[in-house]
């Protein structure tokens, strides 16, 4: 019975991996996908924004902002996300990037959300824009704020080059992390 229970969970797990590796590897990249992640961003900032004061004041003040508007994580003992989001600096477009992120542990279900980071300083910027494939935590750290924390947040004292919001979580995971997540950039 082991041996048999040890087989379906080795084949479940080699389904699971080869799936996260299709979803993060083969995603065409066309113009209209980019027009819907600018339309899904233009949506996401507007109702962060409603949500959170900190989130509309610090950016404003932000050299760029890098909308994730939507995350799909999914995971059985295998986990992974992905999604498509926009850099802008200023009001300008400056490329198309892809969020991937894989994990092995106790973990089960499905999970949508978003993430804004702003870049406060041109050198954040400049180091996340220098690396050819960008490791939040270790090229750099986020001061990740959770949308609806706006009444905690005292924007004069955040100090952070990088800040982070998390938004419009939906699903049965019980939480966002974009520490460990890989963002590249999209050649379009």
């Amino acid at each position: 019975m082991t041996e048999q229970r040890n087989k379906v969970f080795r084949s479940v797990f080699c389904i699971c991996v080869f799936t996260l590796w299709a979803l993060m590897t083969v995603t065409p990249v066309s113009a209209a996908d980019n027009a819907e992640v600018d339309a899904l961003a233009n949506a996401s900032l507007e109702k962060l924004y409603q949500e959170n004061a900190a989130a509309k004041e610090l950016a404003s003040s932000a050299v760029a902002k890098l909308i994730f508007p939507k995350i799909t994580k999914a995971g059985l003992g295998v986990g992974g996300e992905v999604g498509k989001g926009v850099l802008r600096v200023g009001d300008l477009k400056d490329g198309y990037y892809r969020t991937v992120s894989l994990s092995i542990g106790a973990q089960a279900g499905f999970q949508t959300y978003g993430y804004v980071i702003l870049f406060m300083t041109q050198d954040a910027l400049d180091n996340f824009k220098s690396k050819k494939g960008f490791e939040l935590g270790v090229d750099g750290s986020v001061a990740v704020i959770e949308t609806g924390a706006s009444v905690e947040v005292d924007t004069t004292n955040i100090k952070a080059d990088t800040i982070g919001f998390v938004f419009d979580e939906a699903g049965l995971m019980a939480n966002a992390t974009i520490e460990g997540s890989k963002i590249t950039r999209l050649d379009n």
